[in-house]
């Protein structure tokens, strides 16, 4: 594991009750920082699984604990703004200042798009696409107002540079994110802020646990058909959280101080097809 130094900095990680959330605030605590650990706490309605909890939450604190560093874990919407807001100033008040935004939550659904309902396309679009420009926008005003720089990385999706049937909701908000990015990269740069996004493929978490589960897997294999392999490699159908958590501590670290507005595909292979 490449050694990076987060010491003395805060790490505010969204979507951090587990998956790649948890092993995100797991790894940047492994390399220093202290962490802020954000997530709902309770399901959705258009969401066919169980989102994180709060007993969750509390696990992911100890684990950061258990690496020597300090845990605020704060239940939050990142598609509410005054949540949001709450949620930085409660960082804020406990640790004085923020250094890096991990843009990690995230929920899906399922539905052609001629038959999708308006809840289900609103509810996943304000948390996909709203909820990492609200972040963002709260915790990069605090990056401008300190003075000190900072990083932002957001979990987008190959979803976010094809198109995937029964998906468009979730396609055009990882679309968007990867907009939004390069937006805040021109935007920030005068503030010495860096905002950079990854595009995973399928990754072994409880969201995609809980899709098979919730609308069956012979459905999400005609899904995956048309998509084609998620990976290019031999006996890998998913990677791990932790992959996608090595391309956060790169792009967080001094070692990426000049990349900005990128999408980094840590997708198997996945769009070189």
């Amino acid at each position: 594991m490449p050694e990076y130094d987060f010491s003395g900095k805060v790490a505010f990680v969204t979507g951090a009750a587990h998956g790649q959330g948890r092993s995100h605030a797991q790894h940047y605590a492994k390399h220093g920082a202290d962490v802020v650990a954000v997530d709902i706490g309770h399901n959705k309605d258009t969401v066919p699984y169980d989102l994180g909890t709060a007993d969750e939450l509390d696990e992911t604190a100890s684990l950061v604990e258990d690496e020597g560093q300090r845990a605020l874990t704060v239940e939050a919407d990142v598609s509410d703004e005054a949540e949001v807001e709450a949620a930085v100033d409660e960082a804020l008040e406990e640790f004085g200042h923020i250094d890096i935004l991990a843009n990690n939550a995230g929920i899906e659904s399922i539905a052609d798009l001629t038959e999708m309902d308006e809840a289900m396309w609103d509810e996943l679009v304000d948390v996909n696409l709203k909820g990492v420009w609200l972040c963002s926008k709260h915790v990069g005003q605090h990056f401008i107002d300190r003075g000190d720089g900072g990083k932002i990385v957001s979990t987008a999706s190959t979803a976010g540079q094809v198109g995937i049937p029964s998906n468009g909701h979730y396609v055009a908000a990882k679309h968007g994110v990867i907009g939004l990015t390069k937006t805040l990269a021109l935007e920030l740069a005068e503030y010495d802020v860096n905002a950079n996004c990854i595009g995973p493929t399928a990754v072994d978490t409880p969201m995609v646990a809980g899709m098979l589960e919730g609308y069956g897997e012979e459905f999400m294999n005609e899904m995956g058909a048309v998509a084609g392999p998620m990976s290019v490699f031999p006996d890998t159908d998913m990677i791990e959280p932790s992959d996608i958590s090595e391309a956060y501590m790169w792009l967080s670290s001094d070692a990426a101080r000049y990349v900005t507005g990128v999408f980094l595909p840590v997708d198997a292979g996945f769009l070189a097809k």
